[in-house]
Order: structure tokens, then sequence, then C-alpha cells
């Protein structure tokens, strides 16, 4: 049995996004896909003491022309500096601010990446690393195509790993052909995000909707206590 996820890289996804992560042996990055403006691709939200904040990575946008996720270019050299700056003012006094922001101040006070994929891709890793997730992440430019249309280049993804089950959000109902990957030996399984546990969050009412950030910067390692894919109460040390 090999369960498999394909989905768009983001910006800190939410604890959802590494929750999947966690659920399946092996995670495809489909950043081959359409690069979608005012969407998850380069950008996520945060909690500060006015309310919810986005935080966005400012990219270099092509119009209306067909633009892939892997090519779209970041605009503005310091937006990483810019975003440790917001993430530190807002999120200094969580409980575990220090524990967190060693792990990922590097990162932000260093990088040089010019493309918004890698970004992402680094950070994905990064938060896996942070979490103690081991499942490998491919991506789908690297996989042959051998058939064309949509529901044909996943299933064409999910045989050469030998999948069994193809994990989606539930979205993914609007274009899915069910019959069709089910003709190929493989069963579509829908991500449940509901029911999760509320944690310490910073800033009045509680907002499950935020960047993976706010659950490490106010958890720290007991983050996969508050994740329904990790066993109850697991306490977990650092991976570096």
């Amino acid at each position: 049995m090999c369960k498999v996820i394909i989905t768009q890289s983001n910006y800190i996804p939410w604890k959802g996004y590494f929750d999947a992560i966690n659920q399946v042996d092996v995670v495809v990055l489909y950043d081959e896909a359409q690069y979608t403006k005012r969407d998850w691709r380069n950008r996520n939200i945060i909690k500060t003491p006015q309310g919810t904040q986005w935080l966005t990575i400012p990219v270099k946008v092509k119009g209306n022309f067909f633009q892939k996720i892997q090519e779209v270019e970041i605009s503005e050299k310091d937006w990483a500096k810019k975003h440790w700056k917001t993430l530190e003012y807002n999120y200094k006094k969580a409980k575990y601010f220090e524990q967190i922001a060693s792990l990922l101040e590097e990162f932000y006070q260093n990088t040089q990446h010019l493309l918004l994929s890698e970004i992402n891709i680094e950070l994905i890793r990064l938060v896996c690393k942070i979490l103690s997730i081991q499942t490998p992440i491919y991506f789908s430019k690297d996989f042959p195509i051998y058939q064309n249309g949509k529901n044909e280049r996943l299933i064409d993804i999910c045989k050469q790993l030998n999948a069994t089950e193809y994990y989606t959000g539930a979205s993914a109902k609007n274009y899915l052909d069910e019959n069709l990957f089910q003709e190929n030996g493989i069963e579509v399984r829908y991500l449940d995000y509901s029911g999760y546990p509320k944690y310490a969050q910073l800033y009045g009412d509680f907002i499950h909707e935020v960047s993976i950030v706010d659950l490490l910067f106010n958890e720290g390692y007991n983050a996969p206590n508050f994740m329904k894919s990790f066993s109850a109460k697991r306490n977990l040390e650092p991976a570096f």
C-alpha cells in the first residue's frame, strides 16, 4: 500500500497542510501548475494584536499569461528580512518564540532564492524537520509525462510511484474523476480538516486558519499534540 498526495507548494502553510504530509507515504509538489493570484502560493495569515494579517511575498506576475508556479520570480530582494521583522514583532511574546526563532531566523536573514517555489519548498522542508515529519518530498517536473489531461497527469504520477491511495482536499471533488482513478487501481481519499483542538494562541478569539508558524511559536515542539495525524500527547525533541 502506498499513499500519495500531489499538491502545490504554499508559503508557510497552515497546520492542515503538514498534517496531510504526515498522513501519506510520498508527497509530490506539483509546481508545474498555473500560478494563481491572491492565493496561498505566495502568502499566508498570521495573528497580530490588531487581528489577522496577510504576510505576502512580492512576486513578478506576467499579466494574464499562463505562468507555472515554479517560474514565478521574487520582485523585492529584501522581502525576507521584512517578513522576519513582522514575525518577530507579533510573536516575540509567544511562549516558544525563542525556541522556534532559532530555527527560522537564519532562513529569513540569509535566503538568496529568486524563485517563489524554491522559497516555499525550503520552508516546507524546514517545518517538516521541526515537526519530525519524514515523508519524502518529490517534484512533479521530475516525472515523465505519458498522458495529457489534469486527471490523467495525476494518475500517471501515482502509477509511477505505485500508489494505491491518492489523498486530496475536498475542493478537488469539483474536477476529480474518481472513476478514472479507480479504473487505474487507485482509491481517492479526501482529507478531513475538521476537529482540530485549540492551543494557547495569542490575541483574542481562536483562529485555526493561520500559518503553521502561529502554532510553532505558541507551542514549540509540543505542536504535534494539536495536529490530528500525530499520536496524542506526543512531545518531540529537536531534529537538528
